[in-house]
This record gives structure tokens, C-alpha cells and sequence, in this order.
């Protein structure tokens, strides 16, 4: 079985969207994105530098983007058993999945990354990644120091948000047996308490949404279950902004389903180095550019045939 997937927030690099927009039809997609949300995506995904695509309330809906885009190429859904995102690449997710129409998705994404810019603009705050260490030991160290466990992502790596101060306490004081800490480039503490202010503002857009039930399996960061009721996935999508990511927990499910290849959407990478070590000997291809697509597309006639 043939597991899609999409990456969040910090994935992002200045000018990945570029390669993207050559292929047919593409640069007219995102202008009429762009316009409908307000948002020029094409100058963010080309010419903007790292500082300005950091921007929550840009990179979000640039990633659901360029995730749109590179699911497009690569033909029915069918090729499919199951799909996940990570963070807001739930809602490139739940848009393949046929759960939100594509314009929905990028309206949605809009109004997620302006409500979570203003949330982390009350305090200054910060995510830093751990590497290594047992989970439980660092679980409780990020406690001790007031931190959340934001992201629980497996394969020995945690993301850990909180105030300025208590990353840099972090950075200062790793917990015992890991690697490293790793002060990460977003610009806010995403999926804890201090996005609590957003998850009102995606509840009151989710209203105007009409979603389908999925059309193939999704499976939640909430809790890694497979989700087959499409207000459900919505209401997940509203409450998992202030709630910790447990992408380990989804990829244990995709290995309870069989996966026997996965396929990172644009800009890929993160999410096929963690299957890596969590999902070993599963073959996987990162869409990084549109030269990616053939790799991806022999996989998925392998697992075809």
C-alpha cells in the first residue's frame, strides 16, 4: 500500500516554488490562488528571502500550494491506500483526500496562517528540535522547563515549543542522552496553549466549509487514526493548532495498513527522513522538484502492477 504525505510548517526554502510554476497550467493556478486569497504566492514561492517566507501567514498557504501542485501530477488518487499531513500539511491532506476542494483548502489555510500570526505575536515565542534521547526522559525534561512536546514525530526526534526564554534554556540544557537541540526557523510555539486564540477563528471559517468524507484512508495527527467522517477531519484540522503533533503515532498506523512505499509532497524531505528510520526498508521519493515526479510516478506503477 502506497502512503502519500504532506510536510508543515518550516519545510519551506526561498525560491522552492520556482521549478514548479514551469510546469502547464501552473503559474495560472497559482495566480488565481493568489488572487482569490490575497496572497502572491508566486513572488513568496520564488523570489522572497527565508525571513519573509517564515512569515506563519505566508508560509502556510505557500506550502498547502506547492503541496496542490505536485499532487496534481501525479494522477488519480486511487494509487493511493492512505494520506497524512504534518501539521498544516493536514490540509493539503484532507484536499487530495477529496475531504476539502481545493480553493476551500487554500481559503482555509489563509485564515489558519493570519490567526496563528497573531496568536504568536502576543508572546515571543519559539520551537527547538531534540534529536536523540529516550522519549520519556526528554518528554520530562521539556516539562521541567515548561515546554510542550509539540511535535512527537518518532525516530528520535521531538519538537519542543515555549517562550523565548524556555527554548533558549533548552538549547542551553539538553536533556540527558540526546543528541542535540536544534533551535528551529518558525516564529511561534505551534500546537500549544499558545495558539489557543487561533483555534476560535479556524472554528467560526470552519462554518462555512461543506466537507466530504475522505475518499481514501486519512489518517490524524491527533492521535494517528485513520478518519472516515469529513467534519470530523475538520473539526480535527480546528483543534490540532493549539494540540501537540503525534505524526509517530501516524507513522505506526501506515505500518498497520501495510505500507509498502511513501510519497512526500513539494517541498519533500523532511517527512521521507523520518520514515527512513521509523519505517525501515520502505522505499520512498521526496518531491523536491518537478524532475522527482518520475521517481514517484515508477513507484506508484510498481506498487500498481
Amino acid at each position: 500500500m502506497l502512503v502519500l504525505v504532506a510536510p508543515g510548517q518550516g519545510a519551506q526554502t526561498p525560491g522552492f516554488l520556482t521549478p514548479w510554476l514551469e510546469l502547464p497550467g501552473a503559474a495560472d493556478r497559482v495566480a488565481a490562488w493568489s488572487d482569490a486569497i490575497g496572497l502572491d504566492l508566486a513572488h513568496y514561492g520564488t523570489k522572497a528571502d527565508a525571513d519573509e517566507i517564515r512569515d506563519t501567514a505566508v508560509a502556510q498557504p505557500l506550502l498547502v500550494a506547492a503541496g496542490l501542485l505536485a499532487a496534481s501530477e501525479l494522477g488519480s488518487r486511487t494509487a493511493f491506500g492512505a494520506v497524512a499531513g504534518h501539521s498544516v500539511g493536514e490540509i493539503t491532506a484532507a484536499a487530495y483526500a477529496g475531504v476539502l476542494s481545493d480553493a476551500d483548502a487554500l481559503s482555509f489555510v489563509r485564515t489558519r496562517g493570519l490567526a496563528m500570526a497573531e496568536a504568536a505575536a502576543v508572546t515571543e515565542t519559539g520551537m527547538a528540535a531534540v534529536l536523540g534521547g529516550d522519549r520519556d526522559v526528554v518528554v520530562a525534561h521539556l516539562e521541567k522547563l515548561g515546554l510542550t512536546p509539540a511535535n512527537i514525530n518518532g525516530a528520535g526526534q521531538i519538537v519542543a515549543a515555549g517562550t523565548k526564554e524556555q527554548v533558549e534554556a533548552l538549547v542551553a540544557e539538553k536533556p540527558e542522552g540526546a543528541m542535540k537541540v536544534v533551535a528551529l526557523q518558525v516564529a511561534g510555539a505551534f500546537h500549544t496553549h499558545h495558539m489557543a486564540p487561533a483555534v476560535a477563528t479556524l472554528d467560526e471559517a470552519a462554518k462555512a466549509l461543506a466537507p466530504a468524507d475522505p475518499e481514501l484512508k486519512y489518517v490524524s495527527n491527533k492521535d494517528g487514526l485513520v478518519v472516515t467522517s469529513g467534519a470530523d477531519v475538520v473539526a480535527r484540522l480546528v483543534g490540532q493548532v493549539a494540540n501537540p503533533v503525534r505524526w509517530d503515532l501516524c507513522m505506526e498506523t501506515f505500518a498497520d495498513l501495510g505500507v509498502t512505499g511513501l510519497v512526500e509532497l513539494s517541498p519533500g524531505g523532511t517527512l521521507t527522513g523520518l520514515a527512513k528510520r521509523a519505517l525501515k526498508g520502505v522505499p520512498n521519493v521526496a518531491l523536491k522538484t518537478p524532475d522527482d515526479l518520475e521517481k514517484a510516478t515508477a513507484l506508484i506503477a510498481e506498487h500498481s502492477a
